[in-house]
């Protein structure tokens, strides 16, 4: 399914939702978690952890793009790489609206997103391992590549996710691999054509798809079929069966950081995968990356999943409900 872009304004009467984090959850890395390396002065490193994080999206990878949403794998590949040499560290959907965010000092995190669950994304070979050029197979070769480029990635899915590899061995794939596994309603439906109980319903099957092919999955974030936002928008993050701490547009810009007082959770933007040259350029990737490297006002990392710094002039835009846990300097 294609989806036509939806500016966020369109967007603004949506409700907040009070929290980031759903009840039991926790936005603070176990000492576990933590790399065991020194930690550096976050002054010397230039952390900006209240700064810009690109939410990429991703749908079919194709030799032959029929739609602005579609990319070739050699596409991909070059966009990954660029990400990788610009020091991004991919983080899942659900680790980044928590604030799980457990990137070294100096780097930057991305989310990278993929809907409609097509086989171009994840495909099994017989051997068990993924066919070349689907997604994760790229995702895992750069890795490779680069070392400090985690490959994890959040996959919206549909009921019957990845036909060519079957529901159920899919999703227990990309979960054993460290991948999220992310709800996109189950016939792909526009909840805002939907009324409540109609939207609710189309939110909660996916969810239930999901929980049917791979048992004990915990689902958390939520990605809306043509960006479109359902009313009342409280219906897109909480129902009967599902809870939400994340909901995804289809919008057209860089996310605010997690621990940010302007951050929507129940209305994360994400950016389109696009080149310099594509339809609509100046909304797609390749022109937000550009503009994130000249403006310097990306998310840098501190390297201390348990601390936010930021610089002292940015105190203001600090959410409170991350105050324990900032660092100006």
């Amino acid at each position: 399914m294609r989806h036509p872009l939806v500016p966020l304004c369109a967007l603004a009467g949506a409700a907040l939702l009070a929290s980031g984090c759903s009840p039991g959850s926790s936005p603070v890395a176990s000492p576990a978690a933590s790399s065991p390396v020194a930690l550096k002065n976050p002054a010397e490193v230039g952390a900006d952890e209240l700064g810009q994080v690109p939410v990429l999206m991703y749908h079919q990878l194709t030799e032959k793009p029929a739609s602005v949403y579609d990319r070739t794998p050699a596409d991909f590949r070059a966009e990954l790489e660029r990400l990788a040499r610009e020091k991004y560290v991919p983080v899942t959907a659900r680790d980044f609206q928590t604030g799980r965010i457990d990137i070294p000092a100096g780097t930057h995190p991305v989310v990278l997103t993929f809907d409609d669950s097509t086989n171009s994304q994840m495909r099994l070979g017989q051997d068990g391992n993924p066919a070349p050029d689907t997604a994760v197979a790229i995702l895992a070769e750069t890795a490779k590549k680069y070392p400090a480029f985690k490959p994890v990635a959040t996959f919206f899915v549909n009921a019957d996710a990845f036909s060519a590899t079957g529901s159920a061995r899919a999703l227990t794939w990309l979960k054993a691999h460290g991948h999220e596994v992310g709800n996109h309603t189950d016939r792909h439906q526009n909840l805002r054509s939907l009324d409540q109980a109609g939207a609710s319903g189309a939110i909660a099957a996916g969810q239930q798809a999901i929980e049917k092919a791979a048992p004990g999955t915990r689902v958390t974030s939520l990605a809306l079929p043509f960006g479109a936002m359902p009313q009342p928008a409280e219906v897109a993050a909480r129902g009967t069966g599902y809870r939400y701490d994340g909901v995804y547009l289809v919008g057209a810009n860089p996310s605010v950081s997690p621990f940010a007082n302007a951050f929507t959770p129940n209305a994360i933007p994400r950016i389109r995968s696009a080149g310099p040259k594509d339809q609509d350029a100046e909304f797609g990737s390749s022109r937000w990356l550009d503009k994130l490297a000249a403006g310097k006002n990306w998310y840098v990392s501190d390297g201390n999943p348990k601390k936010v710094s930021f610089p002292r002039t940015s105190q203001d835009k600090m959410a409170p409900a991350f105050a324990a846990r900032a660092q100006p300097y």
